[in-house]
């Protein structure tokens, strides 16, 4: 599995993308339950793909800019055939990374109620419920986690950065 630092609109980050939105879109049964501003080239600061052993697309995330050293977490996504691969934990370690190598010091993110999934993913990675911050304030069926980021890791700049992020 590696990850690789892709444009917003590759074609493998726009497919993953589409994937996510149609999952949510069932679950809520609504095309649209975004309750905040639509992540866009123009804001996310960086995305990410997984590829597994062939290549192949299989999740991907990435990261707004908040300002103050502080981002947000935007579509996380693994396929479903691809879930309990590692894809996600790795997918997330490197937006982590990424994100301490500029210097911020946490990220936030929104999930919903009917995603307890999400929940089970993010607490386990080391996030913690905030009360809902900007857009998602007024949402009652928005959750918001943060996570304090430590200190970069020493390989955070070598060589085991640059394998994880391909």
């Amino acid at each position: 599995m590696r990850i690789d630092i892709v444009s917003w609109n590759d074609p493998d980050a726009t497919a993953l993308r589409a994937g996510q939105r149609a999952e949510i879109a069932e679950r809520y049964g609504t095309p649209d339950s975004e309750p905040g501003t639509a992540p866009s080239a123009e804001d996310i600061a960086v995305f990410t793909v997984a590829r597994d052993g062939s290549g192949a697309a299989v999740g991907c995330g990435g990261l707004r800019d908040l300002g103050g050293g502080v981002g947000e977490v935007k579509r996380m996504y693994v396929l479903p055939e691809a879930r309990g691969t590692g894809a996600a934990p790795l997918v997330l370690a490197a937006l982590e990374d990424w994100a301490r190598g500029r210097g911020w010091t946490h990220l936030r993110l929104e999930t919903g109620d009917r995603q307890p999934d999400a929940v089970r993913f993010y607490t386990r990675s080391g996030y913690t419920p905030i009360p809902c911050f900007g857009a998602y304030a007024g949402s009652p069926s928005s959750l918001c986690f943060e996570k304090a980021l430590g200190a970069p890791l020493p390989e955070a700049s070598g060589a085991g950065a640059a394998a994880r992020l391909g």
